[in-house]
């Protein structure tokens, strides 16, 4: 049980991330999944994208809802969204973990940055 409620606290968090910053929720599943459920980097990723799917589709709901979305924009960018989801989960069974690792670090740093600079 107690793992249930870790799992739980670290699912509420990616949500509410995922919720306030309209993404970014993998940022927190993925540390989450490797440090709490102690899995290797590809099936953390795989995982994350699972589990914030759900949380996606309510916030997005909720944006939509409240007009906060062009829709100009949404149908071109969903379209875009879906194809590059579809290449990235074949490519991602062909990676080395330590790549995944790697390369989601680098991502996160270049976030980072640019949200500093």
């Amino acid at each position: 049980m107690h793992k249930f409620f870790r799992y739980a606290g670290g699912g509420a968090l990616t949500g509410t991330a995922n919720g306030l910053f309209g993404g970014g929720g993998g940022m927190i599943a993925v540390p989450v999944l490797e440090r709490a459920a102690f899995l290797p980097a590809n099936r953390a990723h795989a995982t994350a994208i699972a589990v914030i799917l759900p949380a996606c589709v309510v916030s997005g709901a909720v944006y939509l809802w409240f007009g906060l979305v062009p829709l100009a924009i949404f149908l071109p960018v969903a379209i875009g969204v879906f194809l590059g989801g579809i290449v990235g989960a074949r490519i991602l069974p062909s990676v080395s973990a330590s790549s995944v690792t790697f390369l989601f670090a680098a991502l996160m740093l270049a976030a980072g940055i640019r949200l500093v600079l």
